[in-house]
């Protein structure tokens, strides 16, 4: 596994994606972290920027963020195409991904296999309010803070859309609101499961824990369940290191992290991130995060992390690449 070389990643630290906004590309639907353009010809273009998003907003701007979720991503897709076909076409750059455009399903899954989380969703702050009962799911007391389950369990939320909150689901629920049919849910449950299990697995393989983890799946044009947006991520997953476990779960510390919990919790400590306005992040605590997101790159792929090159402005790399779409 290689260091992290700071000095080079300090030479390129201005390097910020915040936006990719080209009116030459049409069908643009700007996701929280993601500017997607759908073509004319079934091909979704997915350009990932460095915005941090918690609590349903985007709280700052990361350097190297964005390419660290790709480059995730692509691994963890590469490693898990024999469970489940993916979205994906091709990378034409760091930032960008050109996949199927899906047809997204309208309930979100994540796997749990640790009580943890931050979230009015996650089932630690459920159970801190003293439920038991959740997501159809019984949990036994006596639990403590990240601590893992008997078993992983599903935890589905509706998609949140224009800002609204995701909201809980029990299985009943998806099934009698027609969310999806019995057998899109049965299919998406046990593929869920099959991926969480292999990047628990992969995790172990690198020192660290796959605590849990969030999937979306859509369908293409021809009826065949994907997954959908990124895997196995630091975005979309929260990530532990195993040698370490053990002794601050003892001792009643949060385990040492590779996500960005060390900005929602930070965020979460001073304010109601759901209502008030977000203070501002200090630089030191986005540019420590900037290098744990490097940091879980490589710990996560076993692969050397290579920061975009500190003359060309990455915002005019990207829409150059993105230009190579127009016309189609």
């Amino acid at each position: 596994m290689s260091v992290i070389d700071e000095t080079k990643l300090k030479a390129s630290a201005h390097q910020v994606l915040q936006n990719a906004i080209d009116p030459g590309l049409p069908g643009l639907y700007r996701g929280k972290v993601r500017d997607n353009y759908d073509l004319p010809d079934g091909r979704r273009i997915l350009v990932t920027s460095d915005r941090l998003s918690a609590f349903d907003r985007v709280l700052c701007h990361i350097p190297f963020k964005g390419q660290v979720l790709n480059g995730v991503a692509r691994w963890a897709f590469e490693q898990t195409d024999d469970i489940c076909p993916n979205h994906i076409l091709d990378y034409p750059d760091p930032n960008i991904i050109v996949g199927h455009r899906l047809e997204i399903l309208p309930v979100e899954i994540v796997v749990r296999g640790y009580l943890a989380g931050t979230t009015s969703t996650s089932i630690l702050t459920m159970y801190r309010a003293g439920r038991r009962q959740m997501y159809g799911q019984r949990l036994p007391d006596g639990l403590v803070d990240n601590q893992a389950l008997e078993t992983p369990i599903i935890t589905p939320t509706s998609k949140a859309i224009d800002g609204a909150h995701d909201e809980p689901l029990t299985a009943d629920e998806i099934l009698a609101r027609r969310l999806l049919t019995e057998a899109q849910w049965r299919q998406m449950s046990e593929v869920a499961l099959a991926l969480f299990a292999r990047g628990q697995r992969l995790a172990a393989e690198r020192g660290l824990i796959l605590a849990d983890t969030k999937y979306e799946f859509g369908v293409d044009s021809r009826g065949t369940l994907r997954i959908a947006d990124e895997i196995h991520t630091p975005d979309s997953s929260r990530y532990w290191q195993a040698a370490t476990y053990p002794q601050r779960l003892a001792a009643g510390q949060s385990p040492e992290s590779f996500d960005k919990d060390v900005i929602r919790s930070w965020v979460a400590a001073r304010c109601d991130p759901y209502k008030d306005d977000v203070p501002a992040i200090p630089s030191e605590l986005i540019w420590k995060t900037a290098l744990t997101y490097v940091d879980a790159h490589q710990r996560i792929t076993g692969r050397a992390f290579e920061p975009p090159e500190p003359t060309q402005p990455i915002h005019e790399r990207v829409m150059a690449a993105l230009r190579t779409f127009h016309g189609i």
